[in-house]
């Protein structure tokens, strides 16, 4: 048989509807685990279960579904919320008996908030009804205008077993072509419970999204910061050597203390995917349905995934968000959370007592910017106009950041790399965005960028044209302000390079420059020639030749261009004169064999300041080759 589907249900509806008789009823556990619940007779906080159903076609995967069970009281919605952060499907339960009621009404508007489009709506307690068919009715039209307005219903008795089977197989049919819950390489658990097994330690479950856990990991505990190794993994009561995506997951961590490390709220992730912020910047939205409006300033508590943080409203244009509507906003946390781009999460009051609003987040990092630019609000529009849209969040941040590491492009966010590397890609053909080694430059900046390196050359060029260009330590820091990023470097040089520039050693010139002395040191380089010439094989020392700064700078670009040529840090030459010399030195000793320095002195008719420099070039050079205190002529001449 093929490995099954994993997929996560939760239960949802008002309280005492009969939600955890259903699920006992389902999968034969009892999801009240507490005393008090057992007690109350409600259920107070999550429990679990699990439950494989046949797929509708023969010869397909099963499905393994985990199994939340909520609570319905009124007093414990946050705990509601805690569990239903990561599902694939609500099982929406109404008793036929007491009908839609205000959590069935709550339950749904947080589905919804939380994106989530399918349900199926078990009508319990239906030995009860009066009317079945009014029942179901009132049902669907509650359902109007909402994701589950076409969801099965049915009706169902735990006390007869009615409808039971036909519950499963609704469940089945509704999964029947759902895609199983991605794996995009970034592993979050949510912890929902944590406690201490003797001789085991501490551990923590929750429901796997994003990636896969392998026992042996390890794990970084957000927003503590804290790590750990995960010795053993359980889902559905077996020990797995892999957590996957859409499973409930237990998982041993003995480095933690369960009272201190680690607690319900924080998240299990890799380290690797970052830290917690305490500012979100989000698009918000209050549902038709409602009847409270949300307004700015207003204290709230945020629930994402199984967090429950206060935080402070600030809206971005306006005083108060009406139902119905939608708006940008700020999210300023009393604590730290760790989020993602793309998450979705619930607002309720502060007291704990109405769902205000749901939201998704638009950046996890905003930091201290200027909260109302121009700049800040584009790029939160365009996030909010296509939030499930990978290339509007690739775009926007190239867009905002100028210039952004391909590696470290949205790694908190519910984008896959593959994802994140096609949207880039996307992009650059269009000559939106600039590929620069590992980094993405907008299009426009990066113009911006060379444009401005061209200047700071040609600048070069008009105030110096008798080097050979601009140095490149020079253009860098010519550029440090504009460069955002000093790994741009040396890709921005390269495209230089590609068109109408050229890397000369250390420097950089336009391909088209040549260089010629300035008028101001062209009386000098006439003196020097003329003192060189004067004197070809015996000039005078370089401090004498150049004793002021015209005549240095002149001389510099003689030696520079090839016209001069330096023997030693007092000896210069013009070139042709030491191509003269070089000439009659080798035939000097090719016809009277090996020379001392004496006798090639006096047959050049220099000084020994000029020809012991002058020896030592051409020995360098492959000319000649000194055995003792002679030189003789190499044969073969590099």
């Amino acid at each position: 048989m093929a490995d099954p589907q994993h997929f996560i249900v939760a239960t949802a509806g008002h309280v005492d509807h009969g939600k955890s008789a259903l699920v006992k009823a389902l999968t034969g556990t009892d999801p009240d685990r507490l005393p008090e619940e057992k007690a109350r007779g409600i259920t107070i906080d999550l429990g679990f279960a699990h439950l494989e159903l046949s797929a509708p076609e023969p010869g397909a995967s099963p499905y393994l579904l985990g199994i939340v069970d909520v609570p319905g009281h009124e007093d414990f919605v946050k705990n509601m919320v805690a569990g239903v952060g990561s599902i694939d499907l609500a099982l929406f339960v109404v008793a036929a008996d007491d009908g839609w009621m205000p959590q069935t009404e709550e339950h749904l508007q947080i589905l919804t908030y939380l994106g989530v489009h399918r349900a199926v709506v078990a009508l319990t307690k239906i030995d009860l009804a009066q009317d079945e068919h009014r029942a179901i009715a009132a049902i669907r039209d509650k359902l109007r205008d909402t994701p589950f307005a076409e969801a099965p219903i049915v009706p169902t008795s735990v006390v007869t077993g009615r409808g039971l089977d036909d519950l499963k197989a609704a469940l089945a049919q509704v999964l029947d072509g759902t895609h199983a819950p991605r794996d995009i390489g970034k592993p979050r658990l949510p912890v929902d419970r944590v406690f201490i097994l003797r001789g085991i330690g501490t551990v923590v479950t929750g429901t796997l999204t994003g990636g896969t856990l392998r026992r042996g990991q390890s794990v970084a505990i957000q927003p503590s910061g804290k790590l750990a190794r995960i010795r053993n993994i359980q889902s559905h009561n077996r020990d797995v050597e892999l957590g996957v995506p859409g499973t409930r997951t237990a998982l041993n961590l003995p480095d933690l203390a369960a009272s201190d490390d680690i607690h319900r709220g924080d998240v299990v992730t890799l380290t690797e995917l970052g830290g917690p912020g305490e500012l979100l910047d989000a698009l918000l939205e209050v549902s038709p349905r409602s009847k409270l409006p949300l307004r700015d300033g207003a204290q709230v508590r945020v629930h994402h995934g199984s967090t429950n943080a206060r935080a402070k409203v600030v809206f971005f244009r306006q005083k108060e968000l009406a139902p119905g509507g939608q708006a940008l906003a700020q999210l300023r946390m009393e604590a730290n959370v760790f989020v993602f781009a793309g998450d979705r999460f619930v607002l309720r009051d502060s007291s704990g007592q109405n769902t205000l609003a749901g939201g998704v987040v638009l950046d996890p990092d905003p930091g201290r910017k200027v909260l109302r630019s121009e700049t800040r609000l584009s790029f939160l529009r365009q996030r909010a106009e296509s939030p499930n849209l990978v290339t509007s969040f690739v775009a926007s941040q190239i867009a905002r950041d100028q210039a952004v590491k391909r590696s470290q492009l949205l790694l908190k966010s519910k984008f896959c790399a593959e994802e994140i590397a096609g949207a880039v890609s996307l992009l650059a053909v269009e000559n939106k965005i600039i590929l620069a080694g590992d980094f993405a430059v907008d299009a426009a900046r990066w113009r911006q960028l060379l444009g401005h390196a061209a200047d700071a050359i040609e600048a070069h060029h008009r105030v110096r044209p008798e080097q050979t260009g601009l140095s490149l330590s020079d253009l860098r820091t010519n550029l440090e302000a504009d460069l955002l990023f000093a790994d741009l470097f040396e890709s921005l040089v390269g495209d230089l390079c590609r068109s109408e520039f050229v890397k000369d050693g250390n420097t950089i010139h336009r391909v088209t420059h040549r260089r010629a002395l300035p008028a101001p040191l062209q009386d000098a380089a006439a003196k020097l020639r003329g003192t060189l010439a004067a004197k070809p094989f015996d000039p005078p020392s370089r401090s004498q030749l150049a004793p002021d700064s015209a005549s240095q700078q002149a001389l510099r670009f003689l030696i520079d261009t090839g016209e001069a040529v330096e023997i030693s840090a007092e000896v210069v030459l013009a070139a042709e004169n030491v191509k003269r010399m070089t000439e009659l030195i080798r035939r000097y000793i090719r016809v009277n064999g090996p020379a001392t320095v004496s006798q090639l002195r006096q047959e050049l008719g220099c000084t020994r300041r000029v020809i012991v420099p002058l020896l030592e070039q051409l020995d360098r050079d492959g000319v000649t080759m000194r055995n003792g205190d002679t030189r003789t002529v190499r044969d073969k001449v590099k």
